[in-house]
C-alpha cells in the first residue's frame, strides 16, 4: 500500500478584534477562503495565535508562512516615518507577532506568501517603506479600495517579466480585487517589484535572495483568475521541498 504524501503545513496569521460583536471577550478572526485556497492545493493550514514568545516554536512546526490581510495598518514608526496619517489604524500585538514570525521564516528560508496587508508587512520586515494613504500620495489614483464586492475584480495589474510572479502566473496582466489604502513606497533592499497598477502603485514585491518570498497587494484567495490559483499552487509546492 502506497504511503499518503505528506501535506505541507502552512502557518496562517490571524486577525484579532477587541471584545464585542462575536464575543464579549477579545477574539481572533480569519476568512474561510484563506484556508480553503490552501486546502485546494493539498496543504494543511494551521492558525497562529499572536504569541511572540512562541514564534520560534511555530516555525519548528510549519513548512511555510502565509501573512494575511486585515483592516489595519503597520505602525509608520516601524519604517522610519516620524508622523502618522490620520487614517492610520494599528494593531500592535498582531504586527509585533507577524514581524517576529516573518523575520524568523525569512532567516530560516521558509517560503513566505504575504497577501494585501501581509505584503506590506513583508516589505517592512525586509527593510522597505510604505505609502501611508494612497489618495494623498498618488494623483489621479485608481480606486484601490474598490467600491464593488471583493469577489469581483477592481482593476488590472501589469506583471513584471522575468520575476517569480511572472513565472508562476504565465501572463503579463491580471485583473485583481483591491482593498487597501496603503502600498509599498520604497521596495526593500534586494527585493524587486513584480506587479504595478496603471497609476504606478506597486502591487507586488518579491525577494530573490530567498527561495520563495512573495507579496501581492490583492487577495488571490478569492481565486478570481487562473493566475490567483497558480500563486497558491506555487507557494504550496515550494513548501513541499
Amino acid at each position: 500500500m502506497n504511503a499518503r504524501p505528506r501535506q505541507p503545513v502552512i502557518g496562517v496569521t490571524l486577525d484579532n478584534e477587541p471584545a464585542g460583536g462575536y464575543s464579549k471577550f477579545p477574539w481572533y478572526a480569519l476568512r474561510q477562503n484563506y484556508t480553503a485556497a490552501l486546502a485546494a492545493t493539498g496543504a494543511l493550514a494551521v492558525a497562529l495565535p499572536h504569541e511572540v514568545a512562541a514564534a520560534d516554536s511555530y516555525l519548528d512546526l510549519i513548512d511555510g508562512l502565509m501573512i494575511t490581510g486585515g483592516a489595519f495598518d503597520v505602525d509608520p514608526a516601524l519604517f522610519g516615518d516620524a508622523s502618522r496619517h490620520r487614517t492610520v489604524s494599528t494593531k500592535d500585538r498582531r504586527t509585533g507577532f507577524e514581524t517576529a514570525i516573518t523575520g524568523g521564516a525569512i532567516a530560516r528560508d521558509k517560503p513566505v506568501l504575504g497577501i494585501c496587508g501581509g505584503a506590506q508587512l513583508l516589505n517592512v520586515v525586509l527593510g522597505g517603506s510604505l505609502i501611508q494613504h494612497i489618495p494623498d500620495a498618488v494623483s489621479d489614483g485608481l480606486a484601490h479600495e474598490q467600491p464593488n464586492p471583493r469577489d469581483q475584480p477592481g482593476h488590472g495589474v501589469a506583471i513584471t517579466p522575468g520575476t517569480l510572479l511572472h513565472r508562476i502566473v504565465g501572463v503579463e496582466r491580471l485583473e485583481v480585487n483591491s482593498a487597501h489604502h496603503q502600498a509599498v513606497r520604497t521596495p526593500a533592499p534586494r527585493s524587486v517589484v513584480n506587479a504595478v497598477a496603471a497609476d504606478g502603485v506597486i502591487e507586488g514585491i518579491e525577494a530573490r535572495s530567498h527561495r520563495f518570498c512573495l507579496g501581492v497587494q490583492w487577495h488571490p484567495e478569492f481565486v478570481l483568475s487562473e493566475g490567483d490559483g497558480k500563486i497558491f499552487g506555487a507557494f504550496v509546492a515550494a513548501c513541499r521541498t
